[in-house]
């Protein structure tokens, strides 16, 4: 079972020390690079009003009201560090197409460099299209979800450019920033390319990889969350502390980190560090979540900033944890500007559940 626990307040004796250690950590992400390496995603929203129901089958109709597209995965985490103030250099890939297009100008409306971005016709923009109906008045409920995804792997050209980019980007930045969705651009073996010849002994490199973490060496840190821990160790956690310590004790063992964060949603997260015991935080702000679509992009993005800024793993978990708990409570993908986050910190002191 489930120990008891408290809610503690890690620094009960010196409550504005850490709060001001908090702020100056936000409040020098203007002066921060960050290079990000990842699979550039299209997330598309189609915004329907239920009409009536089809006479051609039971499914409802819907009558077009709105359709917008945001950046998604890899580029939703350079989005939030753009909106964090951090200074942020993409490399990855998008197709000749309009959902690559509207990227490209999503950033460039941002004033974020687009020297590290390929852009190739055999590679088509990765697009996430959900389709949301509702009433007016009402919340717009997502009814389905079409994934267009590339055949194959980018080729061997794209990969050497991505290499290219990469290490000629980190030279200028305080951290690199891997996100992994399976598609290609961030893989290990990329990854393991781009380590032979360069320097990463003093510069934080954060991983979120969905399907295969446990497959990249030379990591400092990594921020996955509880299901795709169970999935890589091929165990049961569930509710037991203990077996929750167990699983993040085996992770940073097997992939040689110095920091770990495990996402754990409604519970907050998991911060494991080879500083301090395992801290178990829970989540910032109200438990009644709107929407958690690229939560985990906002939480590796805040903490690779942190991290990049000077903070220890702690510092960053709890900045990434007021990050993870403010995007939740908006729709659709979003991020968490440096005024917010600020804000935040200011409104509330850190928690750390005590065991």
């Amino acid at each position: 079972m489930r120990k008891s626990f408290q809610l503690m307040n890690k620094n009960k004796h010196h409550p504005p020390k850490e709060a001001d250690r908090l702020k100056k950590i936000v409040e020098s992400f203007p002066n921060v690079t960050v290079t990000v390496l990842g699979d550039l995603v299209a997330d598309e929203f189609i915004f329907g009003e239920i009409s009536r129901v089809s006479r051609e089958a039971p499914v409802l109709i819907l009558k077009h009201k709105e359709r917008t597209i945001v950046p998604g995965g890899g580029a939703n985490a350079i989005n939030n560090l753009a909106d964090l103030g951090v200074n942020v250099l993409p490399v990855g890939i998008v197709g000749d197409d309009e959902a690559g297009r509207t990227l490209l100008k999503y950033f460039r409306h941002k004033k974020i460099p687009l020297s590290g971005i390929l852009k190739d016709k055999s590679f088509p923009t990765v697009t996430k299209t959900r389709v949301l109906a509702g009433l007016p008045h009402t919340w717009r409920q997502q009814v389905v979800r079409l994934d267009k995804e590339p055949e194959a792997e980018p080729n061997h050209h794209l990969k050497r450019e991505l290499v290219l980019a990469t290490r000629q980007y980190t030279r200028a930045s305080d951290a690199l920033l891997l996100s992994d969705y399976g598609y290609g651009a961030a893989a290990p073996a990329i990854w393991n390319t781009i380590r032979e010849r360069g320097r990463f002994d003093r510069l934080p490199v954060v991983l979120d990889s969905r399907y295969r973490m446990l497959q990249y060496s030379g990591i400092t840190a990594a921020t996955p969350n509880e299901p795709e821990v169970e999935h890589a160790l091929g165990a049961r956690i569930g509710t037991d502390w203990r077996r929750l310590c167990a699983a993040g004790e085996e992770v940073m063992k097997r992939m040689k980190l110095q920091s770990l964060i495990i996402t754990r949603g409604r519970e907050g997260m998991t911060a494991f560090s080879q500083e301090h015991k395992p801290a178990d935080i829970p989540i910032s702000g109200s438990d009644q979540v709107a929407d958690v679509t690229g939560a985990g992009d906002t939480v590796i993005a805040t903490f690779t900033a942190a991290l990049a800024a000077g903070a220890d793993a702690q510092e960053a978990a709890h900045l990434a944890n007021y990050a993870g708990g403010l995007v939740v409570m908006k729709r659709g993908t979003a991020t968490v500007s440096q005024q917010e986050l600020l804000q935040a910190v200011t409104q509330s002191t850190p928690l750390i559940r005590e065991h």
